[in-house]
C-alpha cells in the first residue's frame, strides 16, 4: 500500500511571468472590444468615462494587493476558498466554492465559449448561430445545438485535454494567447494614437444630469467585469514556484498593465467616434478601428479579439479545474474530485468535470442568465475575501505573512467598501437578478450539510475485521 507521502501532488512550476500571464490573460477577454461601450451609455461624459474606468482599475490593483498577503499565507489550490474558510468557517469556503463551480467560473468559461464561437462565425459563415446541427424536440420546446455553440465547446475541450496534460503545458499556450493579444491591444494604442481624429470629445462639457451617482455604480459594475480576473492566479497558488514572491509580483503588476492599457484603449475610442456613438455600437473595438485605420485594419481587429477570447478561456481553465482539489480533500466535495494524475500532476477529474459541466451551459443556452446571477454573488465574495484580512490578523497573529498588503488596512478597507458599495448598488438597481443570485448560493448551504454528513459517517464506519 502506498505511503501518504507517496500520493501524487501538484508541481510547483509557475513564475512570476507565468502569474502575470494568466492575470493579464484572464482579464483581456473581450469585454474591452464589445462591453465597452456599456460605460458612456450609463456615464455619458468622456472625462467622466476614463476616471470610471482609473477608479475600476485602482480597486481591482487594491484587490489584488489584498489576495497577495492571503495567497502568500495560503499558497495552495484553491485560492478564496481557503481564505474564507479559515476566516469564517468551512460553510463560508463551501459557499464561494460551490458557487464559483456552479456559475462564476464555469459561467464565465461557457459565456467566453460562445462569443469565441459567434465571433469565429464571422469568418467562417458556416460556423455561425443560424446554422442547426442538431435539433431534438423535448415536449413542446425544441433543443438545438448551432454550429457557433458546437465550435466554443471544441475550444473547452481543447483547452481542458492540454491542461491534462500538464501545468507547464497550459501555462505555455495561455502565455502565448496573452502575448499576442497584448501586441494586438498595443497595435491598436499606438497606430490609434498617431492617426487622424475622427472626432473630438468634449472633456470639460457639463456633467450630466439625473441620477449620476447611480449610473456610475452601474459603470463600476461593468468596468469591474472588464477588470475580472485579477485574482485567477490565486486558485493556481499551489503550483507557483515561490509564491510568497511570484504571486504578489505578478497580480499586482498583471493588474496595473491592464489598467494602462483599457485607459488608452479608451482614448482611441474617443478619438475614433463620439461618445454618443460609442455608446450605441455593438462592437466597439472594431467599428473604432475601422473608422480610424480602415476596414482592413478592422477586420485585423476582428481576429484579435477571436484570439483574444480563446486565450481567455485557456487562463481561466488552470485555476477554475483546481478548485474542487481541496474542496474533495475537506471532504466538501466527492473524494473522486481530489484525484492528482500521477505522471502529469494535474487534478484530472476536476478539469474533465469543468470541462464538461461549461460544455453543458454552452449546449443549454442559459450560460448568460446563469452568469448575470452570478455576478452579485462574485462581488459578495470579494467583500467577504476583503474581511478575510482583518479576521485573520485578528485570529491569526503570528501566522507566517511573507507578503504583508501595501497601505493595510486602508487598501483592503477601500476594496472591501468599494465590493460592499458595489453589492448594495445591485441590489438597488436589479433586486430581481441579485436576489436570484443570492437564492443560487444559498442552494448551498443544503448541500455542504448533506456532504458533511455523509463524510462524517464514513469516518466514523468502523473497518471490517479479516476472515
Amino acid at each position: 500500500m502506498d505511503r501518504p507521502d507517496d500520493k501524487p501532488g501538484l508541481v510547483r512550476a509557475l513564475g512570476a511571468w507565468d502569474v502575470a500571464g494568466i492575470t493579464v490573460g484572464t482579464i483581456l477577454g473581450s469585454a474591452i472590444f464589445i462591453a465597452a461601450a456599456f460605460v458612456p451609455r450609463e456615464v455619458p461624459h468622456p472625462t467622466m468615462v476614463l476616471l470610471v474606468w482609473a477608479l475600476g482599475g485602482l480597486v481591482a490593483v487594491a484587490g489584488a494587493l489584498t489576495y497577495a498577503e492571503l495567497g502568500s499565507m495560503f499558497p495552495e489550490a484553491g485560492g478564496q476558498y481557503h481564505y474564507l474558510k479559515h476566516a469564517f468557517g468551512p460553510l463560508w469556503g463551501f459557499l464561494f466554492g460551490w458557487a464559483s463551480l456552479l456559475a462564476i467560473q464555469s459561467g464565465g468559461i461557457a459565456y467566453l465559449a460562445a462569443a469565441f464561437g459567434t465571433y469565429l462565425g464571422a469568418f467562417f459563415p458556416s460556423v455561425s448561430t443560424s446554422h442547426i446541427l442538431v435539433a431534438i424536440p423535448i415536449g413542446s420546446w425544441v433543443w438545438q445545438l448551432n454550429a457557433a455553440q458546437a465550435a466554443g465547446i471544441s475550444a473547452i475541450v481543447a483547452l481542458s485535454i492540454v491542461n491534462y496534460f500538464g501545468v507547464r503545458q497550459g501555462a505555455g499556450v495561455q502565455g502565448v494567447f496573452s502575448a499576442i493579444k497584448v501586441g494586438a491591444l498595443v497595435g491598436l494604442i499606438g497606430f490609434g494614437l498617431l492617426a487622424p481624429a475622427k472626432a473630438t470629445p468634449a472633456w470639460t462639457a457639463p456633467l450630466p444630469s439625473g441620477h449620476l451617482m447611480v449610473g456610475i455604480g452601474l459603470a463600476m459594475v461593468a468596468v469591474l467585469g472588464n477588470y475580472d480576473g485579477w485574482y485567477q492566479a490565486t486558485l493556481s497558488a499551489g503550483e507557483i514556484r515561490r509564491p510568497e514572491r511570484d504571486l504578489p509580483r505578478g497580480m499586482i503588476g498583471g493588474t496595473l498593465l491592464v489598467l494602462v492599457i483599457y485607459a488608452l484603449v479608451n482614448w482611441v475610442y474617443f478619438r475614433a467616434m463620439p461618445l454618443e456613438a460609442i455608446a450605441q455600437s455593438p462592437r466597439i473595438g472594431e467599428e473604432a478601428t475601422t473608422a480610424l485605420l480602415g476596414p482592413g485594419a478592422g477586420r485585423l481587429l476582428a481576429a484579435a479579439v477571436l484570439v483574444s477570447i480563446f486565450g481567455c478561456i485557456a487562463s481561466s481553465i488552470p485555476g477554475a479545474s483546481r478548485l474542487a482539489l481541496p474542496m474533495a480533500q475537506d471532504g466538501a466535495f466527492p473524494q473522486w474530485l481530489a484525484r492528482i494524475h500521477p505522471r502529469f500532476q494535474t487534478p484530472t477529474t476536476g478539469i474533465v468535470t469543468l470541462g464538461v459541466w461549461s460544455s453543458i451551459l454552452v449546449m443549454s443556452g442559459s450560460y448568460e442568465q446563469l452568469f448575470d446571477y452570478a455576478v452579485l454573488s462574485s462581488l459578495l465574495f470579494h467583500a467577504a475575501t476583503g474581511l478575510a484580512i482583518f479576521a485573520l490578523r485578528r485570529k491569526m497573529p503570528d501566522a507566517p505573512r511573507p507578503y504583508r498588503t501595501f497601505g493595510y488596512p486602508w487598501v483592503p478597507a477601500a476594496f472591501t467598501l468599494a465590493m460592499t458599495a458595489l453589492v448594495l448598488n445591485s441590489l438597488f438597481s436589479s433586486p430581481a437578478i441579485s436576489l436570484t443570485g443570492m437564492g443560487m448560493v444559498l442552494l448551498g448551504v443544503p448541500v455542504y450539510l448533506w456532504m458533511r454528513h455523509r463524510h462524517t459517517s464514513r469516518a466514523h464506519v468502523p473497518p471490517r475485521e479479516s476472515a
